[in-house]
């Protein structure tokens, strides 16, 4: 069964947020932190995973993507902050 990804990058803690779906979590997140893929991520120095869910069907994790970039910036901190309160980069425990 395929797993699919909604993830929560940040610059630092409280900095820049950067939010995406993908289904390759360790992949996606290396070419964020290699700047392989220029944009947002690579501009704004976004590289550190803080938060993470995990779905079986792309159709909900599409709307789960596209509901928490609607989010207030508040909640998007609150969300991270229950889950990862030292906003450590979960990089290292996913790859």
């Amino acid at each position: 069964m395929k797993i699919y990804y909604v993830y929560i990058l940040a610059s630092k803690r409280n900095g820049t947020l950067y939010i995406g779906v993908t289904n390759n979590l360790a992949r996606r997140v290396y070419e964020h932190k290699e700047n392989e893929v220029s944009g947002f991520t690579s501009k704004y120095n976004v590289h550190k995973l803080v938060y993470f869910e995990e779905s079986f069907d792309i159709t909900s994790a599409i709307n789960r993507e596209k509901q928490l970039k609607k989010w207030k910036r508040k909640w998007k901190l609150e969300l991270i902050e229950k889950y990862n309160p030292n906003w450590k980069d979960l990089y290292e425990d996913i790859k």
